[in-house]
């Protein structure tokens, strides 16, 4: 039975490890990443370290200046345009030169919208879909070394990928990267059911390591309909109505806490409310996971 609000909150307030976390979240400037890192930092008192990476450095630094401090607490903001690999890459690069440890990854940055076409970036991906998942594999892969580092210590580690787990998504492995089928809705299909196979790919590999996707539910938060004049123009039109039947990003971010701290070794999936599904939607393609490893390991050029 999935928890209830307080029981979630209640679980969350009691995880008080004797060690300092470190916790990394893209798309922590806004929306679900930036209530979840306050949610957490709110519990653990400021005994935390905190890495937001996104791309509004004001908007990063407010939320900073609204976090309880401690002597030891340390937050941190870091600007990287994850549509781009080679910047993914340099981030990673740079988290692995001065961190010990990672002990929560969760990936928050992405965005939908409701144009068609490809819009390519530089590495020739559709830039909605390296947002929802190239760049996840991509720092994930290149962070394995911090996080076994904590796993190693016997500390809690936890991957956390926020999409659409428990959808009833397949992926086209005839068409990966959706070069030939490409539209919108299709995108946003393959890239839920890809942190699919990825996460239990990534679980098979690492088992001492959580790997998990969590559905968020609908939330309403700044950045969901991503750039463009429509899609601006849509968000502001509908606002009033999309309010009426969303969850706010404070409240939805217990429940993806919850998920997050409950999360056992090897491959978990949540719904909204942070309670396991098991394997209820996913991917039945057969050899999913080696095609999509080999296709992510060329297409975000990691080693």
């Amino acid at each position: 039975m999935p928890p209830s609000f307080a029981a979630a909150r209640e679980a969350n307030a009691a995880f008080n490890p004797e060690y300092m976390p470190v916790m990394v979240v893209t798309g922590g400037t806004a929306g679900i990443g930036q209530a979840m890192v306050e949610a957490l930092a709110h519990h653990l008192k400021g005994r935390l370290h905190v890495v937001i990476i996104g791309r509004n450095r004001a908007a990063g630094e407010k939320i900073i200046a609204g976090l309880p401090t401690v002597p030891e607490s340390k937050y941190e903001v870091m600007i990287c345009d994850i549509m781009i690999m080679k910047n993914v890459h340099a981030l990673a690069a740079e988290l692995l030169a001065r961190l010990p440890k990672i002990n929560f990854l969760v990936h928050c940055a992405g965005f939908d919208r409701f144009r068609g076409g490809r819009q390519e970036t530089e590495d020739g991906i559709d830039d909605m879909m390296a947002v929802r998942y190239y760049n996840r594999f991509a720092l994930t892969k290149d962070l394995l070394p911090l996080l076994r580092n904590a796993a190693a210590m016997g500390e809690i580690t936890s991957v956390l990928c926020v999409l659409s787990a428990g959808l009833p998504f397949e992926a086209d492995l005839e068409d990966l990267a959706l070069k030939k089928t490409y539209g919108f809705m299709k995108a946003g299909i393959q890239t839920g059911a890809f942190n699919d196979l990825m996460v239990a790919e990534f679980a098979r590999q690492d088992p001492e390591i959580a790997f998990s996707h969590i559905y968020p539910g609908f939330v309403f938060n700044g950045t969901m309909f991503g750039p463009g004049k429509l899609t601006t123009f849509l968000s502001i039109v509908f606002a009033p109505f999309i309010w009426g039947f969303t969850i706010p990003p404070e409240h939805n971010a217990e429940y993806m806490l919850f998920g997050l701290l409950s999360a056992k070794k090897g491959l978990n999936r949540f719904s909204k409310y942070g309670d396991d599904i098991g394997m209820k939607g996913f991917p039945r393609a057969k050899d999913g996971q080696r095609l999509l490893w080999e296709h992510s390991m060329k297409v975000t050029k990691s080693i």
